[in-house]
């Protein structure tokens, strides 16, 4: 059997971790996956091969039309239902939006915003969930795009577009993020622009992308999809049918397993001034390389109970914070440039490229050159 799926995000690799379960407990396939990235074409052989089944993410036109070619069993785990005379197996993207919502109600917020991505069908369906849902709640809110709108090609025009939107919401707002990554560019603008989070913008994503989650400044909260059971579904579904047996065209939604809760939405934070001046004077200075001190010195008060604070409210001592904010300049060089260590270390806060790559494997489990790599 093929799989078409890209291995690039978490979603997708906590799918392939459903589909390996289901082969541990039953018979093995030979399993053929070629390197596929999101969004890239079919592998040129595709509507040749004949194969047994194929389970994969049909989310352009060239890959539907391969997979039609080839003519095999085949489930789909992509939202976008190109082929809609195929079994889907999907997230339950109404389930999804409740719970972040709920998670947003439960905060306390009155105002509300999206922020899609609309290349994505998904993205568009979860928009138009939630403006339904927040309107059921009594309350109006505003998306990103605009409905209708078009995703800009560059970062520096998206981040213009961004920071104007996220400047003329009402605040304090609650948004949500159509999944991590664009949670995470939602937090870099807040930061960028000066806009405290979680106080005056609080954000929480989908996908639960635990590196990139805890590497966002700060911490960002997300709904954690049932990944592993969508793709045992998946490969349970594929078995039927190379079986012979007959399985319904239709969406086999999978609901979401609850909320990581994280810095971005703790606005109990906000309960402590002092703790809110020190996290917002952490994030703008960790990288000039400052040390605890320079906290106390900046709170005139003492290291212990600024610790002490800190720990109650968030978990973690200011050093951590500190390093946490370092660790995450260091992740977005490394994704977004050709810099060498050297110079990222620098531009981090670090002394030592050397003791930088310590601080970073220890913090991610990956070395710097292995997070450039799956980032490249």
């Amino acid at each position: 059997m093929a799989l078409l799926i890209e291995t690039s995000n978490s979603y997708a690799r906590g799918i392939l971790r459903g589909i390996h379960r289901y082969l541990r407990e039953h018979r093995a396939w030979t399993i053929e996956m070629p390197e596929q990235g999101r969004g890239a074409p079919p592998p040129l052989h595709l509507g040749r091969w004949r194969g047994d089944g194929i389970i994969a993410r049909i989310e352009n036109p060239r890959i539907a039309e391969a997979v039609r070619e080839a003519a095999v069993p085949t489930i789909d785990v992509s939202a976008a239902r190109l082929l809609p005379e195929l079994p889907v197996v999907e997230t339950d993207n109404e389930a999804i939006v409740r719970l972040a919502l709920g998670h947003l109600l439960a905060a306390g917020f009155q105002q509300f915003a999206f922020c899609g991505d609309d290349r994505f069908a998904w993205s568009r369906h979860r928009r138009d969930l939630f403006a339904r849902l927040v309107g059921e709640a009594g309350f109006a809110a505003s998306s990103y795009p605009h409905k209708g709108g078009r995703r800009t090609a560059s970062w520096e025009a998206e981040r213009a577009g961004l920071t104007e939107w996220l400047r003329s919401l009402p605040k304090p707002v609650g948004i949500m993020a159509c999944y991590d990554q664009r949670g995470w560019q939602v937090l870099e603008v807040c930061r960028g622009i000066g806009l405290g989070v979680p106080d005056e913008v609080a954000v929480i994503g989908v996908d639960n992308d635990e590196l990139l989650c805890e590497l966002a400044q700060p911490s960002l909260s997300s709904v954690i999809p049932d990944t592993d059971r969508t793709g045992y579904m998946a490969a349970e579904l594929l078995g039927q049918m190379m079986a012979g047996r007959r399985v319904a065209a239709q969406q086999y939604l999978i609901g979401p397993l609850g909320i990581a809760a994280r810095q971005s939405t703790d606005v109990l934070s906000g309960a402590d001034a002092d703790v809110a001046r020190a996290v917002r004077f952490i994030r703008d200075h960790a990288c000039d390389g400052i040390k605890v001190q320079a906290v106390v010195d900046e709170l005139a008060m003492s290291r212990r109970v600024l610790e002490h604070r800190f720990r109650r409210l968030l978990g973690h001592t200011p050093h951590d914070e500190i390093l946490r904010v370092q660790i995450g300049r260091v992740a977005q060089l490394l994704a977004e440039t050709d810099l060498p260590l050297t110079v990222i270390a620098d531009r981090a806060g670090f002394k030592h490229a050397e003791y930088m790559s310590v601080a970073f494997k220890r913090q991610t489990g990956l070395s710097p050159r292995q997070f450039r790599q799956q980032k490249k």
